[in-house]
């Protein structure tokens, strides 16, 4: 039988730790709906300076996109990116691209080529630390965390249900998400499974 004092250190350490998990979704380890965004500094560009996230503190949301350069599945949504961030830029939206790999492929030297090649319409940041990713709960490429204007999670996941075939896509979870915050409402849907390639933590 617990003492008195051994019960209520057992109970102490159930309420942290329920409380500890009511800050990760099903899929999303560490952020769920509702959470505020964790923050981020420093982080070097594609353009050579460096970036927060309080220098967009002045958009309507913020979609920060997980990914890379190497992986068939974030190659097969670049397009998918740039359109989306193209369609909404006079909705005051903003897309960030972020790259955490250490790979040769995945160096910034040659995220400035990919920038290059594709076109790229939104800043991509380079974080060999990995921290924002750990931060974020990201765990492939692509993985998505949209935010609102006061920089809460409303989303995570998929950008939508095709991410290697886009022509196929049938659901727009990022697309849907973003019209909802726009609207001043809540994403029917604020989590789905990211699909891609595993980041490479080391």
């Amino acid at each position: 039988m617990l003492s008195k004092s051994r019960f209520g250190s057992a109970l102490a350490l159930a309420l942290v730790l329920s409380a500890s998990a009511s800050f990760a979704g099903k899929f999303n380890k560490v952020l769920d709906a509702g959470d505020k965004a964790p923050d981020f500094k420093g982080i070097i560009g594609t353009d050579d300076k460096k970036h927060s996230l309080d220098e967009y503190k002045d958009a309507a949301a913020v979609a920060l996109v997980f990914t890379c350069n190497h992986c068939p599945v974030a190659i097969a949504c670049e397009d998918r990116i740039i359109e989306l961030q193209k369609a909404y830029k006079d909705k005051n939206v903003q897309v960030i691209a972020i790259n955490v790999n250490n790979t040769e492929q995945d160096k910034l030297d040659m995220m400035k080529e990919r920038v290059e090649q594709k076109g790229y319409n939104f800043p991509y940041l380079y974080d060999p630390t990995q921290k924002v990713a750990k931060d974020f709960g990201a765990r492939v490429t692509p993985d998505v965390v949209l935010l609102d204007k006061d920089r809460n999670v409303v989303y995570t996941g998929l950008i939508d249900d095709a991410p290697l075939e886009p022509a196929k896509a049938q659901k727009h979870y990022l697309r849907d998400a973003i019209d909802a915050v726009l609207a001043g409402k809540s994403p029917s849907t604020n989590e789905t499974k990211a699909q891609g390639c595993g980041i490479k933590f080391e």
